[in-house]
């Protein structure tokens, strides 16, 4: 099932589905038990994760995507942009309380390390993707980030910020 949207080797032919190749394991775990415990919510992902009933095939189907090849972004068209939104990964803007990105998701965008649950790959994501994402952490409709620290941040952040860090992210 989850080939249809994720693709079969993780890489997602569609804008607003998050390539799964080279997730940590324990991420897509998460993410997973999340969306069958009403957690996170999305109508189609909360009803694909419902299907998932044995913790064996969670744990095997998160293995396998985590053992593909992970998605090489390709540098945003707007260098202006891609600047604007490289600086705020690496420095963040102090200003208006908004951390680095790379304190979190690393200095390459490919999180912590393959225990961690908590910071995804976020290098290579498409653009849509992440937008939608980062507006739900903003708005609050996505919540399953710990202490809620995700969406404190983008809510600190404008539109004009969020659309240079993820022109910036997603060609990483």
């Amino acid at each position: 099932m989850c080939q249809g949207c994720h693709g079969e080797t993780g890489m997602s032919m569609a804008p607003n589905f998050p390539h799964l190749a080279g997730q940590y394991q324990r991420y897509i775990e998460r993410q997973v038990r999340d969306y069958q415990t009403a957690k996170r919510a999305d109508p189609i992902m909360s009803g694909m994760a419902a299907g998932v009933t044995d913790p064996q095939d969670l744990k095997d189907i998160a293995a396998y995507y985590a053992s593909q090849k992970r998605v090489i972004g390709k540098p945003g068209s707007d260098k202006n942009l891609t600047a604007k939104g490289r600086k705020i990964y690496f420095e963040g803007n102090m200003e208006a309380g908004v951390y680095a990105c790379s304190n979190c998701h690393g200095e390459k965008g490919d999180g912590k390390d393959a225990k961690n649950n908590v910071f995804p790959v976020i290098s290579g994501q498409p653009k849509e993707y992440l937008l939608k994402q980062m507006n739900d952490f903003k708005t609050g409709e996505r919540r399953n980030d710990p202490a809620g620290m995700m969406g404190a941040i983008a809510k600190k952040m404008t539109e004009a910020e969020i659309n240079a860090v993820i022109e910036f992210t997603s060609g990483m």
